[in-house]
C-alpha cells in the first residue's frame, strides 16, 4: 500500500464547534500549589488533622536532630533512641556532634528518631 493510500484510509475530520479554552494571563501560578510556604490554598488531600502534610511544625533544635537522624555515617537509627545512637557512635569513634548530645541530655526534645513509627 502506498503512503498516499494511507492518508485516505485514515482521513481525519475536524470537529466544528469545539474550541480550546482561552488562557488568561492573570496568574501564572497553578490553582493548587503543593509548595511549602505558599500563600495559595492547599487542596484538601494535602491537609490532615488540621495541619499541612508538607509543613511539619518543629524548631531549630528538632532540625539539628533530624539532620543527625538522616546522617548514615553514625549508623542506623531504627530500634533505638537518639541518645543511644549518639552514645554508640561516640563509642565507635565516629565523632557525632556534641550539640546533639547536649540537646538530648536536656530532655526538652523528642528522643525518638525521625523514622520512629513511620517505617
Amino acid at each position: 500500500m502506498a503512503s498516499s493510500d494511507m492518508k485516505g484510509f485514515f482521513r481525519q475530520k475536524k470537529k466544528s464547534g469545539i474550541s480550546k479554552p482561552k488562557s488568561s494571563k492573570k496568574s501564572s501560578k497553578p490553582k493548587h500549589s503543593a509548595s511549602c510556604g505558599s500563600d495559595i490554598v492547599q487542596p484538601p488531600a494535602l491537609v490532615s488533622h488540621g495541619s499541612l502534610d508538607l509543613q511539619d511544625e518543629y524548631d531549630g533544635k528538632e532540625e539539628v536532630l533530624r539532620q543527625f537522624d538522616m546522617n548514615m555515617a553514625y549508623g542506623p537509627c531504627l530500634g533505638m533512641s537518639r541518645l543511644e545512637r549518639w552514645e554508640r557512635a561516640n563509642a565507635l569513634g565516629l565523632h557525632p556532634p556534641k550539640e546533639v548530645e547536649n540537646l538530648l541530655r536536656t530532655g526538652k526534645v523528642n528522643t525518638e528518631c525521625l523514622w520512629d513509627g513511620r517505617v
